[in-house]
């Protein structure tokens, strides 16, 4: 019983249903484990111990029955950006350190529906706005190969918690890289699905046309037991797509490897920030695939250039109109003694937000502003259409697209990055926001100082099935996934 956070989704599935140990005693473990390692990677903002004992209880009622779910029991953690009913939500930011969510968010309501059970709430870059997890309220969080350094943001507790093994799985976001990144960081599997995949309703919103829910675990099959639960149309949210939704764990082997063609752009390998480390990794990964019968194919991406840029104005834009709403007037963090409602604006939102925050507000509001709506974002949303075209057209020749998750390896705690820094470190996962696309990130290796590296692979619309497939089945041939921090190895 002492190493139950050794075993994947599956194993634990069976394990469950086969009474070989109960929930309760799977979710005591977990707790355990958090209260001993967590104070070290500093992962959870909140932690639901009583609450997940309830769930756990109620999931061994059920089990006993006959009639669970296969995630029944399970537990899992979710990043603090989704509502939680009498739980408090954060979004990482003083703004919500006192909301308590009145609802559930659909992703949260169809977990609990399963069966599963809810650890805590994860920790989180501010509003999902940062690389590093470093812009939290709460602190910053340490990456469990090196807890000196960042675990990746914005999804960086939910990492955190998985690659430290204080959660078997974890709910992440992905805006313009906040799931693949802290992925690639970690050494995890991730994956951002196709925008209206997953149900943004009850995820609080940084840039609503970029903004996708999904799972982030150790290994794709791992991965697909969790969209299996959060996939699929949600009529509260106006973005969700009624599409169908695949069995993604049935389709794990339904990709063949063999004769799939991997589109190598090659504006990706040149990239000036790009470590020798992890290129030679991610190289190493592709020959891989080319062993097990992929064919690689050399493309041109030629919009490369404009990714960032096109991100940063969109991205702030939508961020400056959606959280227009924390005013200090309905809910969220008041200033003290305003002495007028101007006075209550100014501070409660200049007290509650933090910089990066508030740089990305002021960037917005100024692209936005009489004058320069034109120039720059009506601008950027011609632009971005035409990087959806550049997808669009290399997938006339190719099944799914390669490239490094990140261009470096997870940086060290307090290694203050200019703003033009981290959104530099976004050129590989930005696009994949902008165009709509699927992404995944699949652990392949470590660089000299053994951080954990991340291929990328970018699919068409609606190919989920077939990222989780390509990755499954790299996962059969190598072992990237199965290794784990010091801290891991630690028994509570």
């Amino acid at each position: 019983m002492t190493d139950l956070h050794r075993l994947s989704i599956r194993e634990l599935s069976e394990g469950l249903k086969q009474a070989q140990f109960s929930s309760r005693e799977l979710t005591e473990h977990y707790l355990k484990r958090i209260a001993k390692i967590d104070p070290k990677v500093k992962s959870y903002v909140t932690v639901t111990a009583e609450q997940a004992l309830i769930e756990a209880d109620a999931a061994d009622v059920a089990l006993k029955s006959g009639h669970a779910h296969a995630l029944a029991g399970i537990p899992l953690a979710h990043k603090d950006i989704f509502c939680t009913q009498g739980i408090k939500t954060t979004a990482g930011s003083k703004m919500l350190d006192n909301f308590i969510s009145p609802y559930d968010a659909t992703v949260v309501a169809k977990a609990k529906a399963a069966g599963l059970v809810t650890l805590g709430k994860v920790n989180m870059d501010e509003f999902a706005m940062g690389s590093t997890s470093e812009s939290s309220y709460f602190g910053a969080t340490g990456n469990p190969w090196a807890l000196d350094h960042v675990p990746g943001g914005s999804s960086g507790g939910s990492a955190a918690a998985v690659a430290a093994d204080l959660a078997p799985i974890a709910t992440g976001t992905d805006t313009g890289g906040s799931i693949r990144q802290p992925a690639s960081f970690c050494g995890l599997t991730g994956l951002k699905p196709t925008y209206g995949r997953v149900s943004r309703f009850g995820m609080i919103a940084y840039a609503s046309s970029l903004d996708q829910g999904g799972p982030m675990a150790r290994s794709a099959e791992d991965c697909a037991y969790l969209m299996n639960v959060i996939a699929g149309h949600d009529a509260k949210d106006s973005t969700s797509v009624n599409k169908e939704v695949d069995d993604y764990v049935a389709n794990l082997n339904g990709t063949a490897v063999k004769g799939l063609r991997i589109g190598i752009p090659k504006q990706y390998f040149n990239v000036a920030g790009l470590d020798a480390d992890v290129k030679a990794r991610v190289e190493e990964s592709l020959k891989k695939l080319e062993e097990m019968g992929a064919i690689l194919v050399e493309i041109d991406l030629n919009m490369t250039e404009a990714y960032v840029p096109t991100y940063y104005l969109i991205a702030p834009a939508e961020a400056s109109s959606n959280l227009s709403r924390f005013d200090g007037v309905r809910y969220g963090y008041r200033c003290e003694n305003p002495v007028d409602l101007m006075d209550l604006y100014k501070r409660s939102r200049s007290e509650g937000f933090g910089a990066e925050v508030q740089r990305r507000i002021l960037i917005g509001t100024y692209a936005l502003s009489a004058g320069y709506y034109d120039a720059y974002y009506v601008k950027a949303q011609k632009v971005r259409r035409l990087i959806q075209q550049d997808f669009l057209k290399a997938f006339e020749n190719v099944d799914v697209i390669a490239a490094p998750s990140a261009p470096t390896t997870a940086y060290k705690i307090g290694a203050n990055l200019s703003p033009t820094e981290m959104y530099l470190g976004d050129i590989y996962t930005l696009a994949v926001n902008l165009a709509g696309l699927p992404a995944i990130n699949a652990p392949v290796g470590f660089d000299k100082d053994s951080l954990p590296v991340g291929l990328q692979l970018i699919g068409n619309y609606w190919s989920e099935s077939q990222l989780l497939s390509i990755v499954h089945q790299y996962q059969q041939n190598t072992d990237w996934h199965t290794k784990r921090a010091a801290i891991a190895e630690e028994n509570a």
